[in-house]
């Protein structure tokens, strides 16, 4: 669940601080005003306006960012000049990797953490990064690694980051818009029509509150689709890499029973997430362990 406040909390930050750039716009130019003198309703294309602009531009900011968020929360190593056996097996094996998919050569690194996981991120496909962990390495032979870069490469290749970006986008589009558009209904209905200058209490509580629970549902929408994404990606791994080698892998991770969670953002990219049941199973990042190698073992997508 720490991993999913965690994205949650990035993504709001984010949209709150377009929120208050927009707010100082709105006051220095006017823009709700305009919209008021084209007679739209209760300022409903203002509104939609606002939704929009910041609903997509938090989640492209939260895009653009990512790559570096992800060095610095994760401390990252890149492998810009492969020092030792190791580095410049990894580094060739991505590298192989990212020219079948028909991919440039994403960035490499490695993070010092004794679980094994593994992620990738970037705004654009030809501008990625692929990071695993010291104890991925550790704890895996060179087929499995192989496979968990195959998977991570897959993501990159499938353009996810920014799928999942504009999904995010959408949302937040909707969860701005009709919190505050179901909020100016619930405050017509509490003050009877006596806030036609301006909006009441009832308003800004509501709205708020709607934002938050209409933002929970949207989570879900999103946790959702990535859980969706990563039997595609385990498809992508095995196509690289050997279905028996990606099975193997999935299999190694199961055998881990404390496997890390990625913060915030990473953890809808990681190789493996925690194992929950019941209602947080919708907050879930990554479907279990064993749906994916049962989808593997039957050719499922």
């Amino acid at each position: 669940m720490k991993r999913v406040i965690l994205l949650m909390l990035t993504n709001l930050a984010v949209v709150v601080v377009l929120g208050i750039v927009w707010n100082i716009l709105d006051s220095m130019f006017g823009i709700s005003q305009m919209f008021m003198q084209m007679g739209l309703p209760a300022h409903f294309g203002y509104t939609g306006l606002m939704a929009l602009v910041i609903g997509f531009g938090g989640a492209f900011i939260s895009l653009w960012m990512s790559k570096g968020m992800a060095k610095r929360s994760m401390g990252v190593q890149i492998i810009e000049s492969p020092q030792t056996a190791q580095e410049r097996w990894l580094f060739d094996i991505v590298k192989r990797q990212a020219h079948e998919v028909g991919i440039k050569m994403p960035e490499v690194g490695i993070f010092h953490s004794p679980q094994p996981n593994a992620f990738a991120t970037g705004a654009r496909k030809d501008s990625a990064l692929v990071a695993v962990s010291q104890g991925l390495l550790d704890h895996m032979n060179a087929d499995e690694v192989e496979a968990v870069l195959g998977h991570e490469i897959a993501h990159v290749a499938n353009g996810d980051m920014v799928t999942q970006t504009l999904l995010q986008g959408v949302l937040n589009t909707f969860v701005i818009f009709f919190s505050r558009v179901i909020g100016y209904f619930i405050d017509s209905l509490l003050s009877r029509g006596e806030n036609r200058g301006g909006f009441g209490v009832g308003y800004y509580i509501s709205s708020m509150v709607l934002q938050v629970l209409l933002g929970f549902l949207a989570t879900m929408i999103v946790m959702w689709f990535s859980r969706w994404r990563e039997f595609h990606a385990d498809q992508g791994g095995a196509r690289l890499a050997g279905k028996a080698k990606m099975i193997a892998a999935l299999k190694r991770l199961q055998q881990a029973h404390a496997t890390e969670d990625l913060p915030g953002e990473m953890a809808a990219f990681g190789i493996a997430g925690g194992v929950a049941g019941g209602f947080k199973k919708l907050m879930m990042t990554h479907p279990p362990l064993e749906e994916r190698i049962a989808a593997l073992e039957a050719g499922r997508n």
